[in-house]
Order: structure tokens, then C-alpha cells, then sequence
């Protein structure tokens, strides 16, 4: 296996099917400041964004700052408590990863998630010690779609964009992902394929993903 292949992964409807429990912590928080959007709502304008984003967004200001990193820890305590007795990572990958990086794949995370749910999942789900890059929102300055998450990765691990493969499941991360030069698997666990830009391969689980189907796709 060439060394120079690598494989990244969102963590968010990615490595688990996340979503539900970030609506639901986000339910709560709106619901205390009166506030109740919409399923279609949160499909737009929060799976895949950072929490400035849906923050501002749904408060209808911008939040930064101070105030930022407080309601953040607010709704984020929320979410890691509310789906903590139930991590549960998506079906096969944590045998894809195994396999990835026994054939030599270098691994990494890059999530617009804290650092402290990264931290939670990965205690949860084995696969920290295969991981060579792990990027949560703090250690980046500018969010998805923006490809600065994915470009930090990929110098992390040594290689270049052209042979990277992202899996990733939200608009803006797909978008990241082909604005950073990488190929991209579209995870269908949060939209529809029609919901997404093109992607180079679509999976629903990684039951059928092994290192032929990657190193395919770098060519």
C-alpha cells in the first residue's frame, strides 16, 4: 500500500449518527429562550455548520467572543449528555479503520465539532490509537465549507490533497472537502445524495468500504 494515501473522516454523522442528539440539545436550548425551529430548519441551517453559524443564525445576531464559548459549552454540555450512555458508531467502520491502517492508510478527524465531544465518542468508540490527525473547531479559524480543517490535516499527515479521501456527510463538509482537492465519499446517514454536491462515492455504512474501494478512488 502507498504510503502517501490517507483517509479523513468528519466525526458527526460520520464515525456516529450524531444529529438526532444535537437536535434534541438543541431543542432544549432554544426551548429555554422561546424559541422552537423546525425540522426543515435544522436540516438547513445546522447539521454540518459550526455552532457560530447556528448560533447567530437562530438567535438572529451574531454571537462571538466570550459569549460564544458560553452558550456553546451550554448546548454542547446538553448534547454530551444527552448522548453519552448511547455512542454508537455507524456499522463497519471501526473494521474499516483496522484495515485502513493495517494496509499502511494514514487516518486522521477533522471535525467543526469541540474538542470535548471528539474527546467523548473517541472514548468511546476504539479507534484513537489509529488516528494520526485529530482537528476539532478549536484548533481552526475558519469553518466548513472552508477546506482550512482539511488542508491542516492533510499537512498533519504528510500527504496531498490528491491522494486524501474524505467521508463526510453534511453540505458544507462535502463542500470543504472538494474545495480542499480531495475526493469525497458522501455518508448518507443526514441527507439524501440530491441533498449533497457531487460526490465520488456514496455509502450508508462502511459494511462494504474496504482499501481497494480507497485506493481506487486515489487512482
Amino acid at each position: 500500500m502507498n504510503k502517501s494515501i490517507a483517509v479523513i473522516f468528519d466525526m458527526d454523522g460520520v464515525i456516529c449518527h450524531t444529529n438526532p442528539f444535537h437536535s434534541k440539545a438543541f431543542r432544549v436550548f432554544f426551548s429555554s429562550r422561546n424559541l422552537s425551529p423546525t425540522d426543515e430548519e435544522f436540516a438547513e441551517h445546522m447539521f454540518g455548520k459550526s455552532n457560530s453559524y447556528i448560533l447567530s443564525h437562530f438567535l438572529r445576531r451574531n454571537i462571538s467572543g466570550a459569549e460564544l464559548l458560553e452558550l456553546e459549552e451550554e448546548k454542547e454540555s446538553l448534547f454530551r449528555e444527552l448522548y453519552e450512555p448511547h455512542v454508537d458508531p455507524i456499522a463497519g467502520i471501526v473494521g474499516f479503520i483496522n484495515e485502513l491502517h493495517d494496509h499502511g492508510v494514514k487516518l486522521g478527524v477533522a471535525t467543526s465539532a469541540p474538542g470535548a465531544n471528539l474527546n467523548m465518542i473517541l472514548g468511546k468508540v476504539p479507534i484513537r490509537e489509529k488516528l494520526s490527525s485529530l482537528l476539532a473547531s478549536e484548533n481552526v479559524k475558519m469553518h466548513k465549507p472552508d477546506p482550512e480543517v482539511y488542508l491542516t490535516s492533510v499537512r498533519n499527515l504528510g500527504v496531498s490533497p490528491d491522494q486524501c479521501v474524505v467521508f463526510e456527510d453534511s453540505f458544507s463538509g462535502v463542500s470543504a472537502a472538494i474545495n480542499a482537492g480531495m475526493k469525497v465519499v458522501g455518508v448518507l446517514s443526514s441527507h439524501t445524495r440530491n441533498e449533497l454536491p457531487p460526490c465520488d462515492l456514496y455509502v450508508e455504512n462502511y459494511n462494504e468500504m474496504t482499501v481497494e474501494v480507497i485506493r481506487g478512488l486515489v487512482g
